[in-house]
């Protein structure tokens, strides 16, 4: 595996631990960020490996796609994916980010 490809699976691990330690510590709407980092991270990393080539998709639902996930994973994708803003940004819902998650929400988007 290339030193790039190993890197993007190293940042993607390591936002996920970030985002376990985010759930302990009840912080849901950093904890969901993470996972939503993660996993794009993580997709990134098999399409480089797979075409050698960067995706410069954001869009989770676009990068599984081009990775060749599963179907049933794309639908997973697609709940996740507008994490990033939401989870960020009070205007990008009718809630302040802290208000949004609880821990069992928090709780499917790490799985």
């Amino acid at each position: 595996m290339r030193e790039e490809v190993k890197n993007w699976l190293k940042q993607a691990n390591r936002d996920s631990e970030v985002a376990e330690k985010n759930f302990k510590l009840k912080e849901y709407y950093s904890a969901v960020f993470w996972c939503q980092q993660s996993v794009e991270k993580g997709l990134k990393a098999l399409i480089l490996e797979r075409r050698r080539e960067k995706s410069l998709s954001h869009s989770l639902v676009q990068l599984g796609k081009e990775a060749k996930v599963p179907e049933n994973f794309i639908s997973k994708l697609k709940k996740l994916s507008p994490q990033y803003f939401l989870a960020r940004y009070p205007d990008a819902s009718e809630d302040v980010p802290y208000d949004l998650y609880d821990e069992n929400i928090t709780k499917e988007f790490l799985e």
